[in-house]
């Protein structure tokens, strides 16, 4: 079986922590690729040259000039990006949040957790929907191929 690949594009390291912790116990199968900003993650694509990541979990805000937002409407516009199933991971709940991202492509909306045992559950759900349930195809990426 090949091992899962999710691109985590958050600015807190301690998500990515939290993320690996919980991953261990309930999705060990899976791999996180913790990225801190929108230039990391165009970098990290452009950088492929092989199978990318099978899932993307997005920050809305990145504490930057670029949002998750930006990074998203970049990843639409790439050949194998658009393809990428993206959840918009975020602690803004608003209802015109959820609709914009969803407008911009987001495959999803979901608030961050705020224990640990909320985000094993989360992991969890990940892997039950987007790795039991649906199928998400294997995308290869050609360095000839970058996010502008």
């Amino acid at each position: 079986m090949r091992k899962k690949t999710i691109l985590l594009v958050d600015d807190e390291e301690e998500i990515a922590e939290v993320l690996n912790r919980a991953a261990a116990s309930v999705f060990p199968e899976v791999t996180f690729v913790h990225v801190n900003s929108f230039t990391q993650a165009v970098t990290y694509l452009n950088g492929l040259n092989g199978m990318g990541p099978n899932l993307i979990l997005l920050d809305l805000d990145l504490k930057s000039d670029l949002s998750g937002f930006d990074f998203l409407d970049r990843i639409r516009q790439h050949p194998q990006g658009r393809l990428i199933p993206t959840i918009m991971l975020t602690s803004n709940r608003t209802e015109a949040t959820a609709q914009e991202a969803y407008a911009r492509g987001a495959n999803a909306f979901t608030p961050k957790p705020f224990t640990y045992a909320e985000w094993k559950l989360y992991v969890r759900q990940i892997r039950d929907f987007w790795f039991q349930t649906a199928t998400i195809p294997w995308l290869y990426f050609d360095p000839s191929d970058q996010l502008s």
